[in-house]
């Protein structure tokens, strides 16, 4: 049986000003969700709707631990990964959608 893999991710509203941190075995259609206000109660009242982070595990399993020890991170840490991957903070999910 093969396992499936996921991402964990981080959405953000256009201010910058909240990150939501979050895990899903399909990227493309989760962050959809969130731009069309139905990804969680949360992103929906913050508007966090820009993908700005997103790392990919083999098995869901890693993506929700990692999911899991990022939630506790402070911010200044999440921003540091963020940085990591798209210094500019623009929105990924184009690239995404070309992954598809």
């Amino acid at each position: 049986m093969k396992t499936k893999g996921g991402y964990v991710y981080i959405v953000s509203n256009k201010n910058r000003t909240v990150l939501y941190t979050g895990v899903t075995s399909n990227l493309y259609s989760r962050v959809y969700q969130h731009k069309t206000g139905d990804g969680s109660v949360f992103t929906s009242k913050y508007k966090c709707t820009d993908l700005l982070f997103f790392q990919f595990f083999d098995t869901i399993i890693e993506a929700i631990e990692n999911e899991k020890r990022i939630k506790k991170w402070r911010r200044s840490f999440k921003e540091n990964l963020i940085d990591t991957m798209n210094p500019d903070w623009k929105d990924l999910f184009d690239e995404v959608g070309d992954m598809q």
